[in-house]
């Protein structure tokens, strides 16, 4: 069993590269890639050269992209030049950057909450989340302990994903937090490092952006620049959207990969290994490019 999807503390986990390393080991995961967000960092950590895990470890990063202004994520493997992937990170996720953004990102969320009618306590908002980390989780968590914002947030109440890609992320929505004049990293020059750096290029979680049309969107990114692979096993695609996914890889000489995309706490009904419990991803599917 692998997970190539893997979040620390390095990003917006919860859990430091050690915990992780010996949840791994508990689970008897043969492959495991750590895939923090814009950051290789994970990969300098102590706790590696401990021999916690008995596995192997595919040295992964997920990049934050942009496509025709959609938000989208695409994982690298087998990075080889981490240098490369933080110097480029830099322009857009750097700690000034990062710091403005969260506030902003804050105040537009807060706007909007006030403008519906929701009740939250500012107070009970933590102040110092990690830069690496996303406000909106800690301002969807506060709006959560309200029952009475239920009501007015319909189907948003269901899960943290579908109020981020449905609602504010969705210029359709009356929850959309509006676009912005930031630097923003376009996906073909997130492919484009990515491959600079000695890896290969995945799309991430493709229904994840509960898009109309997924699998031309996918064939619209491919056109712009060519992905060498697709995370087809993912907790946000069930049985028939998983197989879909894998015969439209296979069918187009693209690799395969999987992960549970786990967080901590942050997402509890997440587990390594498995996600929400269904998932038992076999190494064959990776093992045709792992070395490639």
């Amino acid at each position: 069993m692998i997970d190539m999807h893997i979040h620390t503390k390095y990003s917006d986990g919860d859990k430091t590269v050690e915990e992780i390393l010996k949840m791994c080991e508990e689970k008897k995961l043969e492959y495991i890639s750590i895939t923090d967000h814009n950051t290789c960092k994970q990969y300098e950590d102590e706790a590696l050269n401990k021999n916690l895990f008995t596995g192997n470890i595919i040295k992964g990063v997920e990049m934050n992209a942009t496509f025709k202004n959609k938000k989208i994520e695409v994982l690298g493997y087998n990075i080889k030049e981490f240098e490369m992937i933080e110097k480029w990170s830099q322009k857009f996720f750097s700690e000034d950057i990062l710091k403005e953004q969260q506030e902003k990102s804050k105040r537009k969320l807060l706007n909007v909450c006030d403008k519906k009618g929701l009740i939250y306590d500012e107070s009970k908002i933590p102040q110092n989340i990690p830069l690496t980390d996303y406000i909106t989780i800690y301002i969807y968590k506060e709006l959560m302990n309200h029952k009475e914002n239920y009501e007015i947030l319909g189907e948003f109440v269901e899960s943290l994903n579908i109020f981020i890609r449905k609602g504010l992320m969705n210029p359709e929505s009356e929850y959309y937090t509006g676009s912005d004049n930031k630097l923003k990293p376009l996906y073909k020059d997130v492919v484009n490092i990515i491959h600079q750096a000695g890896g290969l290029a995945f799309l991430a979680h493709p229904f994840e952006y509960r898009l109309d049309n997924t699998i031309d969107f996918i064939n619209e990114l491919r056109n712009e620049s060519e992905l060498d692979g697709i995370e087809c096993f993912h907790p946000s695609a069930d049985e028939e959207k998983m197989e879909i996914l894998v015969e439209y890889a296979k069918n187009n000489n693209l690799f395969i990969s999987g992960g549970s995309d786990y967080h901590g706490h942050k997402k509890p009904d997440i587990n390594i290994g498995v996600g929400r419990g269904d998932l038992n991803i076999s190494k064959d599917y990776i093992e045709k490019w792992i070395n490639a």
